[in-house]
């Protein structure tokens, strides 16, 4: 059966801006794609240059019929403070509001024990997914307005653990507390904070995790994509606050 298109509904999220990391990829790049055929303009970030031009030739050949779909493609490294401003430094001379913040940018390691595995991994692990997160979303707070909107991929490791995966499941968990903790903060202001926690989707990150890893039994970043804009078009009076999909099959 082919797949069922991502279509334009509503408007509801027409002409929003909207800020992706890792999108040049995997779940990113699903959400971009997605976010793209509702008519959201973008800005997409990733540490590799080739791959994020390529993603945007893609999604500015998505544009929905009768709208001008706008793309900015630059590169970030979420581990650096000064790296996050050059990006927003250019998100300010937009000169539009930031409607929808996609944490999503984070990586994985290779399969080691507490024991085995080096300090200079867990950093890098740990200064991605988790210092990433509170950089991107600290400088994005300075340009959201009432009815925005932070998505923050956390994968279901954020509640459930997987022997070898220490910086990876340490990470994931810190962060769902820093979500947890910021939709408290953020209720107030009107804007909602959505805790994105897939399980397994066939992606690139697998490549590190698990080489060998049943991908014919895992979602498709498609679907994870779809999960997230039905929430983006609740209406603003209403959240999911927790997003959990898993493949049907259970966990892996």
């Amino acid at each position: 059966m082919p797949k069922r298109p991502l279509t334009l509904r509503q408007g509801k999220l027409s002409g929003r801006l909207a800020l992706v990391t890792g999108a040049n990829r995997g779940i990113g790049l699903a959400i971009a794609r997605a976010l793209a055929r509702e008519g959201c303009n973008l800005v997409i970030t990733g540490r590799d240059e080739r791959a994020l031009a390529k993603a945007r030739m893609e999604l500015e050949k998505l544009q929905p019929a009768k709208l001008s779909l706008h793309v900015l493609a630059q590169a970030c490294d979420v581990r650096f403070p000064e790296s996050v401003d050059y990006l927003f430094a250019l998100i300010r001379a937009l000169h539009k509001p930031l409607d929808i913040l996609i944490n999503n940018a984070g990586i994985g390691h290779p399969n080691r024990k507490v024991g085995e595995l080096p300090y200079p991994i867990w950093m890098d692990v740990i200064d991605t997914n988790l210092n990433g997160l509170f950089l991107m979303t600290q400088a994005a707070l300075a340009v959201m307005r009432r009815g925005g909107v932070i998505v923050n991929n956390l994968s279901i490791a954020a509640e459930r653990v997987f022997q070898g995966s220490t910086a990876y499941n340490a990470s994931k968990h810190g962060g769902l507390g820093f979500t947890d903790t910021l939709r408290e903060e953020l209720r107030p202001k009107g804007i909602r904070v959505i805790a994105l926690m897939p399980g397994a989707t066939d992606t690139a990150i697998w490549d590190t995790l698990w080489p060998k890893a049943p991908r014919r039994k895992m979602m498709s970043a498609d679907t994870v994509a779809r999960t997230v804009v039905d929430a983006l078009l609740l209406p603003e009076n209403a959240t999911v606050e927790k997003l959990v999909v898993m493949p049907s099959s259970g966990t892996l």
